[in-house]
């Protein structure tokens, strides 16, 4: 009986831990600039009155309502661009993310791993390294939802997120 209790306090003490993201190890590091949108948060934006017009603003409109957790992060320190470059790599093969696209163009390392969907372009899980030593910047965005590859650009010139020209790449393809 000891066991049992034991087992289940264990488990309810775990559980948080679990439900948190890997990459979560990057926020609140001072040289690390973090994003961090979830569900909710996604769903007031869609309340947002826009010019519904521009084709660009639709997808956007529409991509928002199918996210459920947006996270970037951003860095100049090499040695945390190092643990990001480790950490995605790790988490692709534990999660089993089919690469999408790797581009080493100059130096530049950009790397686009997805879980598919329904369809060929339809994605549960979108994961974006780019490291690019003439800016001496390593972005890291992670994207989790059921949502369309094509209409991820729209989303991140929005947001004014690097990697939209990588992925607007890979939509094509």
């Amino acid at each position: 009986m000891k066991k049992y209790i034991v087992s289940i306090i264990l488990l309810v003490l775990a559980s948080p831990v679990f439900s948190q993201s890997v990459f979560d190890q990057f926020e609140g590091i001072e040289s690390v600039s973090a994003i961090n949108i979830n569900k909710k948060m996604f769903e007031l934006m869609s309340k947002v009155k826009l010019d519904t017009s521009d084709k660009e603003t639709l997808q956007y409109m529409s991509l928002i309502k199918k996210i459920d957790n947006l996270k970037v992060y951003r860095t100049q320190n090499e040695r945390i661009a190092m643990q990001m470059r480790l950490t995605s790599e790790k988490y692709t093969k534990a999660i089993g993310l089919s690469e999408l696209m790797a581009i080493n163009d100059g130096g530049k390392l950009v790397r686009i791993h997805s879980k598919q969907g329904s369809s060929e372009t339809q994605l549960k899980e979108l994961l974006l390294f780019i490291e690019d030593p003439k800016t001496k910047e390593t972005v890291l965005m992670s994207i989790i939802g059921d949502f369309d590859l094509n209409e991820v650009p729209a989303l991140t010139d929005k947001m004014k997120i690097p990697g939209s020209a990588e992925l607007r790449k890979a939509g094509k393809k």
